[in-house]
């Protein structure tokens, strides 16, 4: 094979690859959304009340509104994810008590 269909081999390899890791991109932002619409049915964060914290990691929010229904079924969820879950650029978790919940806004990474 001579150096020129090397370079052209390679060449075409490489943006197979790059499709690949495209359609793979796509493919994982589809399945988030789609998770993310499946969550939006069972609870509302906005119809739970909220109140600042401050731990040892910084400021974030924190609940124990166990009137809420919204309340009752994100702590639902979050059993479901194993104790924390993102939704909406928010990250949720459980405290041990299994009654509180915290959340802080999800730093978007680039």
């Amino acid at each position: 094979m001579t150096g020129e269909k090397v370079n052209e081999l390679a060449e075409s390899l490489t943006d197979f690859c790059n499709g690949l890791e495209a359609i793979v991109v796509k493919l994982r932002r589809q399945i988030q959304t789609l998770e993310e619409t499946e969550d939006k049915a069972k609870w509302n964060a906005s119809k739970i009340k909220w109140f600042e914290a401050e731990g040892f990691k910084g400021k974030y929010q924190r609940s124990e509104d166990v009137n809420s229904v919204d309340f009752k079924n994100l702590l639902k969820d979050l059993a479901e994810h194993n104790g924390n879950l993102t939704r909406e650029g928010w990250f949720y978790w459980v405290f041990k008590n299994g009654s509180t919940v915290g959340r802080k806004k999800r730093e978007v990474k680039a």
